[in-house]
């Protein structure tokens, strides 16, 4: 073959439908088995996907240039988000360590964005579904065999085997709030296929049963938070999308309103919500913890002491927030404290912006198209946004992978490109093919 048809032929395979499913596949089972594949392989092994990956998703936006809108390639608050990051490595007390934090963080982006222009929203649902069933099914198996048929914990993959006790589970996620976490995800991508009728009716059941068995027995607290929140916004959601256009807008306010109203009331009475969920303690180790983080963060209260995610612990803010709280984290267990701490007030005004807007066009372009698919996006928003109040998992990992994503998705629908791009909606409504992939 000649050079150029060999050219012709792998930027062929660059941009082909084929390698664009196996890449969402790869990535998504890449993330979402992180935790295992760290404490199996090692992190050099980890690390080494991940840049793999990120090579592929260069050359698979670089073949596919010509379809894909600059404009619209990325949205702007993710730019200024990920912008600002960037610029906090100058101030960091490490930046190195803080660099490569960085690049960690644009790289997880990279696989998002790329995802998010060579998938429409079904293939994308359809591929997380396929690998959160296999993720899910092998955690639910290994703590069976470690809790029932050996007797004994997997320390290795960080299973402590109490299965038997009906929880709390971990899975191969290391921790019972991150299965949690991961299992709402993933019932809310399940429940989507179902409506859409992607699957057969025989794998949804499955999948659903899945899903919730994991979900209850990773005993999370956050977990009946996150499934009450995502619960009432699909509620609300259906309502909405069943209105006349001119009654619309009108129930659009009243129900934002009484979010603003119910933010307020459970707030109020936040101290016998802990009380009824049990989760006293956690709410007790939390509240330590972001008073602390408040005291470091007024010493820098514009720019913060720079970009770090996960905390080195070695580290100023982290050791001296840590030593003051009197316990060793590993992040704010809050996005939004997380955010405060390391980028400052600024940081947290985009980072606001970047999950807001996402979340409104989301809710927007939900609301007013026919297919459920639509409905993804904003309800994978709202576990994301919730959760990050609880959680620093939104900024890392496959918790910043989905709100990227959602957010690229919203964008291409809804944004203030348009008017150059001569473009009314970014993602076509695709016709529903059974089994499409």
């Amino acid at each position: 073959m000649s050079g150029a048809g060999a050219g012709r032929g792998f930027g062929g395979l660059l941009a082909s439908a084929a390698l664009a499913r196996a890449f969402t596949l790869t990535v998504f089972g890449t993330f979402f088995g992180a935790v295992a594949i760290e404490r199996v392989a090692g992190i050099v092994t980890y690390v080494t996907i991940v840049v793999g990956l990120c090579i592929v998703a260069v050359g698979m936006l670089w073949a596919r240039r010509r379809e894909i809108s600059f404009l619209r390639l990325v949205p702007t608050t993710l730019i200024l988000f990920v912008g600002w990051a960037f610029a906090s490595i100058f101030w960091s007390s490490d930046t190195t360590r803080s660099f490569w934090s960085w690049v960690s963080l644009a790289g997880v982006a990279l696989l998002a964005v790329t995802i998010g222009h060579v998938r429409d929203t079904l293939q994308t649902v359809r591929a997380l579904g396929d690998v959160m069933r296999l993720v899910l099914s092998i955690s639910l198996g290994l703590e069976i065999l470690s809790g029932i048929l050996l007797d004994m914990p997997l320390n290795f993959l960080g299973i402590e085997g109490n299965i038997a006790a009906f929880g709390p589970i971990q899975g191969v996620f290391g921790t019972r709030n991150l299965l949690g976490f991961a299992a709402v995800i993933a019932l809310i991508t399940f429940l989507v296929e179902y409506r859409t009728q992607s699957v057969r009716a025989g794998v949804s059941l499955f999948s659903v049963v899945l899903g919730g068995v994991v979900a209850v027995l990773s005993d999370s607290p956050t977990v009946v938070v996150l499934a009450a929140t995502v619960g009432v916004a699909a509620g609300v959601l259906a309502i909405v999308r069943h209105a006349t256009p001119h009654n619309r807008t009108t129930l659009q306010w009243i129900f934002g309103g009484t979010v603003v109203v119910g933010l307020i009331a459970a707030y109020i009475a936040r101290h016998p919500i802990i009380a009824w969920l049990g989760a006293g303690s956690d709410f007790s180790t939390r509240a330590n913890l972001w008073a602390s983080i408040l005291v470091y963060q007024r010493m820098r209260p514009v720019q913060g002491w720079g970009w770090f995610g996960p905390w080195a612990e070695g580290e100023l803010p982290f050791w001296a927030v840590n030593f003051s709280a009197g316990q060793t984290h590993a992040s704010a267990l809050n996005a939004y404290f997380d955010v405060l701490l390391q980028l400052g007030w600024v940081g947290l005004v985009l980072f606001l912006a970047f999950g807001g807007f996402a979340f409104v066009r989301a809710w927007l372009v939900a609301s007013e198209r026919r297919s459920i698919i639509y409905a993804w996006t904003p309800l994978i928003l709202v576990a994301l946004l919730v959760d990050s109040m609880f959680e620093s998992f939104t900024l890392s990992g496959f918790g910043w992978l989905l709100l990227v994503i959602c957010a690229v998705r919203a964008s291409q629908s809804r944004s203030w490109r348009d008017r150059f791009d001569g473009v009314e909606d970014g993602e076509p409504a695709l016709p529903h093919v059974p089994g499409l992939n």
